[in-house]
């Protein structure tokens, strides 16, 4: 929760500040966030700058198995972009607010675009594990609001509008490269749980039966604070487990690796694309 409003927006600008003095003249106004699976990416980018998160003042540290934690700069497919290599999570101990103050730093730099990646359960009918899914939207109500508390008036409004927190122009462009690269692309709605613990069967029936189509623990908080910052968000859940009580096995952590880097290829394709297609 946002307690002390000055305090916080001078955590913002102080990494703004200290971003902006790292990197050249020419501002990303795009951002990647690499999630599982996702990592290859970066070595597919010219890299100009990387800055470990521990650097970057009032920056949290990612402390999940596969999220490396830096910021890198640099260029893909022509456009200049940041990459996000590892998020945070509020399972990891860190409220919302905190979990999202990188996209606040992104707004203040310039960045227009944010691009969520992620590792996600499936519920849909006939996904299987190493497919891709775009989110049109979410289910939130599993979520601590990351705008609970003083608002930022800077950003956005007290109360803001979620009818449309994924760009709907950006998720028809997701699609139409999909569907050029033979790239095999779901789309459905993302739940957001709390984690760590995965959800339990009785949990995932009820979230199916609200709609969902796959369900995870991050990019909900992101995209709500992207979306009050005035930023265009496209996201894509990387299927990597049939979620509990649709999958015949016990869930793990290992699971979700293997099934993430069997998706990489084409993960890493479809991200490139639509960056080169923007």
């Amino acid at each position: 929760m946002i307690e002390n409003k000055d305090a916080f927006t001078d955590r913002i600008h102080s990494a703004a500040q200290f971003i902006k003095s790292r990197i050249g003249q020419v501002i990303p106004e795009i951002c990647v966030v690499l999630g599982s699976g996702l990592a290859p990416l970066a070595e597919q980018c010219v890299i100009e700058t990387v800055l470990p998160y521990s650097e970057i003042p009032g920056f949290p540290v990612s402390t999940v198995p596969g999220h490396e934690g830096r910021l890198i700069v640099g260029s893909l497919e022509g456009k200049k972009i940041f990459m996000m290599s590892g998020r945070f999570h509020f399972y990891e101990g860190y409220d919302s607010s905190v979990c999202t103050l990188y996209v606040r730093v992104m707004a203040v730099l310039g960045v227009k675009t944010l691009v969520l990646t992620n590792a996600a359960g499936g519920l849909g009918d006939g996904m299987n594990p190493a497919e891709l899914m775009a989110i049109e939207d979410h289910i939130s109500f599993l979520c601590d609001s990351p705008l609970r508390g003083a608002n930022l008036d800077e950003f956005g409004p007290r109360f803001p509008d979620q009818s449309c927190v994924y760009d709907r122009e950006y998720l028809e462009l997701l699609l139409s490269v999909a569907a050029d690269a033979s790239i095999k692309l779901h789309k459905g709605v993302y739940a957001y749980t709390k984690g760590p613990q995965y959800e339990t069967p009785a949990e995932i029936r009820a979230l199916k039966m609200l709609g969902a189509s796959a369900v995870g623990m991050s990019t909900v908080p992101e995209a709500i604070v992207a979306a009050h910052s005035g930023l265009r968000v496209v996201a894509v859940s990387c299927i990597t487990n049939m979620a509990a009580g649709i999958s015949k096995e016990p869930l793990s952590h290992a699971e979700v690796m293997v099934n993430a880097g069997k998706a990489s290829s084409s993960s890493c394709e479809l991200v490139r694309r639509f960056i080169a297609a923007l």
